[in-house]
Parts: structure tokens; C-alpha cells; sequence
């Protein structure tokens, strides 16, 4: 403020020297030349700069964190059991399960990072808040106990669970514990996975493969098998790809969403949004090699999306309505796919 005061102050002690009649034209001319337009850049420039910290320190402040464990509410047992069932998923519900026998023995918190708290970790901030609501990938309004299952299909290749039983009601009420702050409609800043700019290139598999041995496989094996746990039912560290890994109809199985998760967050424990250890690209190579690999196929996928139009360019499925190839839909580029349906359609799309 004390700086912003006297630049105006000199600025308009300047002015009034530059259109006092009785100035000389060569001061005049000075004026004008060595002091007016030096003050006006910087005076610009200096509120360019603040307002750009402004917005950062806006954002800074409103970047959604969940609550720590350590704050599960003693006396309420469904929301303590909903937070058991997603950071040990394979200990209730995997192949050995205690509950159940009906996931491949991930846990939902290997893609939803610390029982889903985590900005930008595939986080459940807005779950509670925003549904129900329409998702064009079924074309209906679904609820919370649907999106649940759909994720224990397509990404835990597994069952679903009865919308009525003792862990959908825990499930829902950690979602809702974990949302208690965030108002009904509203979607943090933090929430879900980050966006990254779209490459104007494919995925590079081979590039992808070397920031693979670098980078990944020292937790996730070199045939990206993962680690299991000591007991042996579930992952210390998840597969990623293979017979236990998530299904091609999974979220991370599209192209931008995995490099948006692996850029804010991998390696893990090492990188965050504002500390990341791999490039835009080295993500997008990395989550491509991965996604290259072999998985588990979900059986009628080709049934999401009543309207293909609005399909996400990145669904590395079909159908899709436009012509281009299922390789470029899979790894890229995106851009050009966007035009197209921004031509066609009149449809502006972003993924």
C-alpha cells in the first residue's frame, strides 16, 4: 500500500509538472520520457504481479484437505468402519476377504490416495455434496451407492455390494464425514485428479517404459506386478496392470485422467502438486506405458454412454462418434479430437 501511495503521488506530481502551461517543451518532453511512462509500466507491471500472488494465495487458500485419521469420530462406528473399508478393502472384501469374496485384492485408497483426503489424490471432497446428479456415462442420475459400485466393477474388477448392507451405509457415511465442511453443489479446489495440458503428440510407450524403471518399479515390480502385503490378502504398493489390476473400463485406464494422478502424486510419498518429480510429458509417457499393458477387459462397456457424443475423447473404447482411430482415442493427441467435436457438434470439450 505505502509503495502503491507514492507511485501514484509521483505519478500525478509528474503530471502536474508535464501539463503546467508555463513548462518548456524540451521538460515537458523529459517528463513525458523519463519519469511518466518508467512509473506507468511499473505501476502496471506491479499490479499484474500482485494480482497474479492474489490468485495464488486464493487458491493456496481454499485447497481442499480432508481430515486425518486421527479425527474419526470415537463414538460413531459406521463412519470408522466406512475409512476400515477403504484404506483395507482386500481385508473385508478381496479374494480371501472377511466379509466378502468379491474384489482383486486392491484397496480403494491405492487410486483414492489416503482413504481419499489427499488434493488432488482422487479425493472424495465432493462426493457427498454433489451427488446425486447426472453422469453421462449412464445417461442417469445416479446416486452414491452407484457410483460405489461401479467402482468396485471397473476398477477392483469385483461385485457389487447391496445398496442396503451394514458396509454401503459405512461407506456413505465416511463419504459424508469426509465432505462435512464442503457445501451442498460445490466443488473444491483440490477435488478429484489435476488437470494437465493436453500433449499435441501421442503417449511415447517406450519413453513411458524408461520412467517406468526409473521412477515406478522399485515399488510396483519390474512386470508392474506390485507388492503384496506381509499377511499376504491384499497391496502394500498396487498392480498395475495384469490379472489383479484395475479393468479397461476404469478411470485411470484413460490417458489424461493417469497422467494427471501420477503427475500430483508419484512417485508416492515423494511428489505433490506443488513438489512433482516428473515433467507434464514424463507422466503422460508413463501413464501410456502402463495403460499399454495388459488388464482385465470389462465385459459391455460399449454400452456407456447413451449419447457417444458425450464421450470423453480420451475413452480408449468404443463407439464413439467421429472417425478417429481407437490408438488416438488411447494415447493421443487430444486436441485435434477436441476441434472436431467443437466443429461437428458445437460440443467444447476438455478430456
Amino acid at each position: 500500500m505505502v509503495i502503491k501511495t507514492i507511485q501514484r503521488n509521483l505519478l500525478n506530481a509528474a503530471l502536474a509538472c508535464e501539463f503546467r502551461k508555463n513548462t518548456s517543451t524540451s521538460a515537458r518532453a523529459f517528463f513525458l520520457k523519463m519519469i511518466i511512462l518508467p512509473l506507468m509500466i511499473f505501476h502496471l507491471h506491479s499490479c499484474k504481479n500482485n494480482q497474479e500472488e492474489k490468485n495464488i494465495t486464493q487458491s493456496s487458500e481454499q485447497l481442499w484437505w480432508g481430515p486425518n485419521k486421527s479425527l474419526l469420530p470415537e463414538n460413531d462406528s459406521l463412519v470408522k468402519y466406512g475409512y476400515a473399508l477403504l484404506s483395507n478393502t482386500s481385508y473385508y472384501l478381496g479374494p480371501k476377504g472377511k466379509v466378502a469374496q468379491i474384489t482383486n485384492g486392491m484397496n480403494c485408497q491405492n487410486c483414492h490416495l489416503y482413504a481419499g483426503t489427499v488434493p488432488w489424490g482422487n479425493n472424495y471432497s465432493g462426493v457427498a455434496a454433489t451427488y446425486p446428479k447426472f453422469r453421462s456415462r449412464s445417461g442417469l442420475i445416479e446416486n452414491i451407492p452407484k457410483r460405489i459400485n461401479d467402482c468396485l466393477e471397473r476398477s477392483l474388477n469385483g461385485s457389487t455390494i447391496d445398496s442396503n448392507s451394514k458396509e454401503m451405509m459405512a461407506i456413505i457415511a465416511y463419504f459424508k464425514w469426509v465432505g462435512k465442511d464442503v457445501p451442498k453443489d460445490y466443488s473444491p479446489n483440490g477435488k478429484g485428479i489435476m488437470k494437465l495440458p493436453l500433449l499435441n503428440r501421442p503417449a511415447d510407450s517406450l519413453k513411458g517404459s524408461v520412467v517406468f524403471k526409473n521412477k515406478c518399479q522399485r515399488c510396483h515390480g519390474v512386470a508392474g506386478q506390485g507388492q503384496k502385503n506381509p499377511e499376504g490378502y491384499g497391496y502394500v504398493y498396487p498392480p498395475l496392470w495384469g490379472k489383479n489390476s484395475y479393468t479397461t473400463a476404469a478411470g485411470l485406464y484413460r490417458l489424461s485422467k493417469f497422467a494427471g494422478f501420477v503427475k500430483a502424486n508419484m512417485p508416492f510419498e515423494e511428489a505433490s502438486r506443488d513438489n512433482p518429480k516428473l515433467s507434464d510429458k514424463e507422466a503422460y509417457h508413463v501413464a501410456g506405458y502402463i495403460n499399454s499393458k495388459p488388464r482385465p477387459a470389462k465385459s459391455n462397456k460399449e454400452n456407456d454412454f447413451h449419447d457417444v457424443k458425450l464421450k470423453p475423447v480420451s475413452t480408449p473404447y468404443g463407439p464413439w462418434a467421429d472417425d478417429f482411430s481407437p490408438e488416438q482415442h488411447k494415447f493421443g493427441p487430444f486436441p485435434p479430437i477436441i476441434a472436431y467435436y467443437k466443429e461437428k457438434y458445437n460440443l467444447t470439450k476438455s478430456k
